[in-house]
Formats: C-alpha cells, structure tokens, sequence
C-alpha cells in the first residue's frame, strides 16, 4: 500500500469528489479513480458509497480514514529523521525565549551557531514560560528558554542562570534612599506585573502570599518596555531579575530585597524521550558549552 494513495483517498475524503480531488491533485480525475479502486481491491471492501450529489466514505472507509492520517504522518517522520542524519547542518531550529532575557546574549549566540552552520534557518517565538513549555510539550517548539518550574517530568533541560529578584522603582519614589528592603515593606505598593503566561508573576505571588500579604497589582502585560515606562512614570513598582536590571534606564532605581529573596532560575529545556532534529541535538549542545563557558566566566 503506498502512502501516495493513502494521501489521494485522504483528499477524496476530504473533498466528497472525485473531479474536485484530482484537480487538487493536478492527475486526471480516471487516474485517480482506478487508484481508490486499487485501494478497495487490496483491502477487499468499498470504501466510498458513491451517490450523484457527494461521495460518503463506508465504515471501513472511516477506518482507513483514521490510520492513513498516522501512517503518512509516520512515514513523512521518518524521512525527515532520516534526512536530518544524511544533512546534519541544514535544517530549522524552532526556539521560545521569553520576554525578559537578556536579547543581546541570545543574539550572539545564534549569530556564533550560525556562522558554524550558515544553512540553518531560526524561527524564534518571544512568549511567558508557560506557553513556551506547552508548545515545547506539544511538538510546537523544539527548544525553549523559562524559568524551570516545579514539575519539569516531562522535560530535559539545562539550567544556566540563578540569580535573584530586585525591586525596580521610579527615580523619585521615597525608597531610593534605601539599599536593601524587606518584601514585608511592599504591601502598601502598587505592583506593575507581567501577565499570567509568565513564570516570574507566580514567583512574586507565592512570595508575596509567605510573606502574609496580597499584592496590589495595578497593571499586567506581556510587554517588558510597557513595564518599564509605566514605573518610570511613577504608576507603581516592578520586581525584576538582576541582568533585566542591568539594561534599565536612568530613570530607573533598583533595590536588593532581602527577607525573602526571590530566586529567578533559567533553564533551556527540550521534551524528554522526544525526537529532535539532529541540528537542535546540535544547537543544544553548542548551547551548552556557550552558556557554561559564560557561567564560568562571570564567576571569575
């Protein structure tokens, strides 16, 4: 049985006609009827009941409709497996970063692993966590960047910076004087917020809620810069890892929370007992060397 016909039954299926699928085909409309008889000949049964107005597939044919779906599927898997072997530096790279990483770094890392393999093409999706790892979870992305949540079973990951909270206040708030602060001091503050579809909101919540208090939360977005400017002009204040701090403007003062400390763990992760193309096993591993070598680098 080959997967060609299972894909011109799929398309007659699809259509409920014989003339409409061979056009959508480009084969003349008799080919492709003797290929659906040859079909029924080889399975011993009809597969379409066959009226004037619509072709209607039989029982068996809902059957065949069912697995033709997976087996092309299957066979088109493994062609692309086995064409990743044969060229292991083409191919594309589906990647998920979030919002508030460092985009210079990441950057420059793609640029390095493109130079080394000019043929490979990127698609890169800016997105909260939570997404990335569903759509990681559901074949959507080969590789993501988050912060790693509790309840990773279904992950492979490697985790590649710890680094802590701060608090992020407009150049005129009264805090400024302050060096340190406790996050029981921040009950009375309006807190500007990314969405639900980030991992560090929750992380601020769950401290926050330890710490015996709920935030006021004034504002939510998926946007970084929306962030920035709305405590720049003295809405409310922000909590932000330690390297997003770096790049904010003058406008801008950060203060050390202490009493907890909020920890902010990034990780680059892929799904566990998955397939991956060979390029992203490639880009994964040069991910690694890049990012440890920078790991030990800042520790230096």
């Amino acid at each position: 049985m080959k997967t060609t016909y299972l894909e011109y039954f799929m398309e007659v299926a699809r259509t409920g006609s014989f003339t409409e699928a061979a056009e959508n085909l480009y084969i003349t409309q008799p080919a492709l009827s003797r290929i659906i008889k040859s079909l029924e000949d080889e399975l011993s049964t009809p597969l379409f009941v066959r009226s004037r107005k619509k072709l209607i597939l039989t029982d068996a044919g809902h059957v065949l409709f069912k697995h033709a779906h997976i087996i092309v599927k299957q066979v088109d898997l493994l062609k692309t497996e086995l064409g990743n072997l044969l060229t292991p530096k083409k191919g594309h790279i589906r990647i998920g970063l979030p919002t508030i990483t460092n985009s210079f770094f990441f950057s420059e890392l793609l640029a390095s692993f493109h130079h080394e393999y000019p043929d490979v093409t990127f698609q890169l999706e800016e997105d909260g966590s939570k997404l990335i790892e569903e759509k990681i979870i559901d074949n959507r992305l080969d590789i993501g960047v988050i912060v790693l949540p509790d309840d990773h079973n279904q992950l492979d990951y490697f985790s590649f910076i710890n680094e802590t909270l701060k608090l992020v206040v407009p150049s005129s708030h009264p805090l400024v004087k302050k060096e340190e602060i406790t996050l029981d001091e921040l009950k009375k503050e309006k807190f500007i917020m990314f969405n639900q579809d980030f991992e560090l909101r929750n992380l601020i919540l769950t401290a926050c809620l330890e710490t015996g208090f709920q935030p006021n939360i004034i504002s939510e977005t998926s946007q970084l810069d929306f962030i920035e400017e709305m405590v720049a002009s003295n809405l409310g204040i922000t909590l932000l890892p330690e390297s997003t701090c770096a790049e904010l403007t003058s406008h801008l003062h950060t203060i050390t929370i202490t009493n907890p400390t909020i920890e902010w763990n990034l990780a680059l992760i892929w799904k566990k007992d998955a397939y991956l193309p060979q390029i992203a096993k490639e880009f994964i591993r040069f991910a690694k060397s890049k990012l440890t070598n920078l790991n030990e680098n800042s520790s230096t």
